[in-house]
């Protein structure tokens, strides 16, 4: 090899070593913190399975429907145990997906896992700012098993427009959310039903839907975070009640 060539392939190599470890750092996900970590752990009724693609929640008696949750993109999904524990509290079986690099642009489809698994129960399906557009796409596609979309700081795109799905649709917003653009928060809406029930979270930010601490561009929240997933679980919980259940009794 020429001292040309030599030199050449080394530059080669320094230059894909440099652009890995670039993806790397912008692709290190946000990890849970202690309040994630303990709302892992079983017990106290609640029961919970770490599986390679999902983690799932149950306690005592499950009824319908089952919740599936898309976490946010580059948070990982132990993040969201605290709410998901919440509901499993309830008597709602919690399904938390693992998406391949922690995004759920990557495996939109990774609910379809749950509905062979559990082919006579109903779904409701939403998640976390990105991870909710990808569960309002999939529910775009699949109206025949899912009943309802839920949104916490997220917004679909058109490819996830609900607006003539026939479903009912829960959108949630913290008011100090930092990470929404407004903008493409209201544009979100025209692919909404009219009557999306939409709530707001005083004091609420974006991150602590989740249990990962602060996030990048987000404003600091004026309420706890277990005031915020409790706010969270219970409007979650009244909205299955009156409009998904209520929906399919009519």
């Amino acid at each position: 090899m020429s001292q040309y060539r030599k030199r050449w392939f080394q530059l080669l190599v320094l230059a894909v070593l440099l652009a890995a470890c670039t993806a790397i750092w912008y692709l290190r996900p946000y990890e849970p913190d202690q309040a994630a970590a303990i709302a892992m752990q079983g017990g106290e009724g609640i029961t919970v399975m770490n599986t390679g693609d999902w983690i799932a929640f149950e306690g005592g008696e499950s009824h319908d429907p089952g919740i599936i949750f898309y976490p946010g993109a580059l948070v990982k999904p132990e993040s969201y145990a605290p709410l998901a524990r919440s509901l499993a509290g309830s008597g709602y079986r919690v399904f938390i997906a693992k998406m391949p690099l922690n995004l759920a642009v990557s495996d939109m489809e990774r609910a379809n896992q749950v509905l062979k698994a559990y082919p006579k129960q109903t779904f409701v399906i939403g998640g976390h700012s990105l991870g909710g557009a990808m569960a309002a796409r999939y529910a775009h596609a699949h109206t025949d098993r899912i009943r309802g979309v839920y949104l916490l700081g997220a917004y679909p795109d058109k490819q996830g427009s609900l607006k003539e799905a026939g479903i009912p649709v829960l959108s949630l917003l913290g008011s100090r959310d930092g990470i929404v653009n407004q903008e493409k928060f209201e544009l979100g809406k025209t692919y909404l039903p009219e009557n999306t029930k939409y709530m707001s979270i005083e004091g609420g930010n974006h991150a602590q839907f989740g249990s990962y601490g602060k996030q990048d561009g987000d404003q600091p929240a004026a309420i706890t975070p277990q005031e915020q997933w409790q706010q969270t679980a219970a409007a979650l919980k009244d909205w299955i009640r009156s409009e998904v259940m209520g929906a399919a009794g009519k």
